[in-house]
């Protein structure tokens, strides 16, 4: 999503956070990488800022249709609150929502902060795995009466889980809404492609065998 300048700009950012990192990974899948995605390594103000900038660009250019964002807990309650800032000095005003693990028994009371669930909502988070969290926080969007509009991820890996699908795809399915993303392997092979004028590198040809052997 989004044109290709965007893209590298996100992917070398992402690198220079530490949120994109190389080498040999297990993933909760069990599956053995060359990369690992961590957006909880972003936590300083300036870098969270960028960040949010990247995912209301990304919303921007989509053309989603939506009145309120939703933040699964954890790593998607900062994503919210980010993009929400980058949208609101884009001229877009829009409220933002997130949710507890565990029902709050006192004070305020339920499981929802922020703003209120109504209209049609935003899902945003970071990768997709089995999507468990995401079809979570859409059941909760539908029990509050509102409609989600779709779902926007940092990066989609691509890699086939099952029946041919990717977790993408997968999720799209099981959600019965749009699931885009900022970047995707390809863009990160493609990043390393442009820095490597010379020779591929090691990096370069294990994301290329990654891809080979692994996803779609």
């Amino acid at each position: 999503m989004g044109n290709a300048a965007t893209q590298a700009d996100f992917v070398a950012s992402m690198i220079r956070q530490g949120v994109l990192r190389f080498g040999d990974f297990e993933l909760k899948s069990g599956l053995r990488s060359p990369y690992f995605f961590n957006l909880g390594n972003v936590s300083g103000g300036p870098e969270l800022a960028e960040l949010g900038g990247f995912y209301a660009d990304a919303i921007q250019a989509s053309g989603l249709a939506f009145d309120v964002l939703f933040g699964p807990a954890y790593k998607g309650i900062s994503i919210a609150v980010a993009t929400a800032i980058a949208l609101a000095e884009r001229g877009r005003s829009v409220g933002a929502a997130f949710d507890r693990k565990e029902a709050k028994t006192h004070g305020e009371g339920g499981k929802l902060i922020g703003a209120p669930l109504k209209g049609r909502v935003l899902m945003v988070d970071d990768v997709v795995t089995d999507g468990a969290t995401k079809a979570e926080g859409a059941a909760m969007i539908e029990a509050a009466g509102a409609k989600l509009a779709g779902l926007v991820v940092a990066l989609d890996r691509q890699e086939i889980v099952a029946d041919g699908q990717t977790a993408v795809e997968r999720l799209k399915d099981r959600l019965g809404a749009p699931v885009l993303s900022i970047a995707a392997l390809p863009d990160v092979i493609a990043y390393f492609r442009a820095q490597d004028t010379d020779a591929p590198s090691e990096n370069l040809n294990a994301l290329l065998r990654h891809q080979e052997l692994h996803c779609r």
